[in-house]
């Protein structure tokens, strides 16, 4: 089993808060986190049938029964419990008195926010982080194993391989869950908009187009680009449009979290598929900036990402927006450092009217690592082996 970074943090966070909370992707490894970090707490999984008939028929005699120190898997299963755990909680006001865990981001809903305020720790779980695998000392020879193989534990800790987990994941859990949230008719649509989403990962989020290209409505595939997040299989990263008198792009663009996925979904049979693909530079893009957000939400930074875009073409594929400074990051997929590499970010930090320190960073394919005047070049198994986030 592969030690999560997360771990500690939700250990502490049970000593302060009576309800701690894991969300992410299913196979993330939330209930393996929960079951480590608290192996002495009972286990109640809520996709069992008997589970969830028992809490949906009385949610009260159901909390009654597990009134302390108890794990509940996949609680998004049975909405209603969330104001009986208020309840009881509030009663009792002791610290990790539940840990919860769901594929689904049930903070989003109105309801159930407003009913766990100030009562829950929440915690993100996405698939391994690149320093997950360090620690178990897992590596890949080259960046497009680990973009084709994905970060999902299962991949790891068993023989399976990506090319037959990956086809099942989608259709056990994506398409059975996201019907769960919300009734989709047409599942065949429905599969053509996910490929058509992987299809443009990296990419700007025109709704209108994708809606276009699946036959559907705006307003049906925005619902269902909603679906999608709420489930964490995709995310958007937002403009970042502060401080700056041009016109800028406000679009947000378009990402998975995990790339494994993505590459199931296009129809990829292996790694070596990815060198000559036209999407090969997106789904670069799109693992660097996973792993950005994995260390954020495994070592709670407080920092948030954007990209940069104005009308003209200029763009900063990430920025790192933190409390003393803005980390200005241009991703590359070349093998090859090149003059341009590094024109964005003297353009972006010239225009800039921020008054924080902006420190620029290159991230490319190629071996090198070294300082470019004033930008800092960074090779791949820089930073994937030694991870200088």
């Amino acid at each position: 089993m592969i030690k999560r970074d997360l771990e500690p943090l939700v250990k502490a966070a049970s000593k302060k808060f009576p309800i701690v909370g894991i969300v992410g992707p299913r196979q993330s490894g939330k209930t393996t986190l929960a079951k480590t970090a608290f192996p002495k707490y009972a286990y109640v999984s809520l996709e069992d049938l008997d589970n969830r008939i028992f809490a949906q028929q009385d949610p009260r005699g159901f909390i009654a029964t597990y009134s302390q120190h108890t794990i509940f898997d996949e609680i998004q299963k049975v909405p209603d419990l969330f104001s009986y755990l208020q309840t009881k909680v509030d009663e009792s006001n002791i610290p990790g008195q539940y840990i919860l865990t769901g594929s689904q981001h049930f903070l989003l809903h109105k309801h159930i926010s407003q009913t766990l305020a100030g009562r829950i720790a929440l915690f993100n779980l996405l698939p391994l982080a690149v320093s997950e695998l360090e620690t178990a000392r897992i590596r890949f020879d080259t960046y497009e194993e680990y973009l084709f193989h994905g970060m999902y534990p299962r991949l790891f800790e068993s023989s399976i391989k990506p090319i037959d987990w990956y086809p099942n994941y989608i259709q056990t859990y994506i398409e059975r869950d996201i019907r769960d949230l919300k009734q989709i008719s047409d599942l065949s649509t429905f599969q053509i908009f996910v490929k058509l989403c992987a299809g443009r990962v990296g990419q700007l989020l025109n709704l209108s187009s994708l809606a276009r290209d699946c036959g559907i409505t705006h307003n049906t595939a925005k619902a269902w680009l909603s679906l999608l997040e709420t489930s964490f299989v995709v995310f958007l990263l937002p403009p970042y449009y502060e401080n700056f008198g041009k016109r800028l792009v406000k679009m947000p663009k378009l990402y998975f979290y995990d790339t494994g996925l993505v590459c199931s979904l296009l129809g990829l049979q292996k790694y070596q598929d990815l060198y000559t693909h036209y999407l090969k530079g997106n789904l670069f893009e799109n693992f660097i900036i996973g792993e950005f957000l994995k260390q954020k939400y495994d070592h709670q930074k407080p920092v948030e990402y954007y990209f940069w875009r104005d009308k003209t073409g200029h763009e900063i594929d990430l920025l790192g927006i933190e409390t003393n400074g803005i980390r200005a990051i241009e991703i590359k997929a070349g093998k090859t450092i090149a003059s341009d590499y590094f024109s964005n970010l003297t353009y972006f930090s010239t225009i800039s009217k921020s008054k924080k320190n902006i420190i620029k960073q290159v991230i490319y394919a190629g071996s090198r690592t070294q300082r470019h005047t004033d930008t800092i070049i960074l090779g791949k198994n820089a930073f994937l082996h030694s991870q200088p986030l």
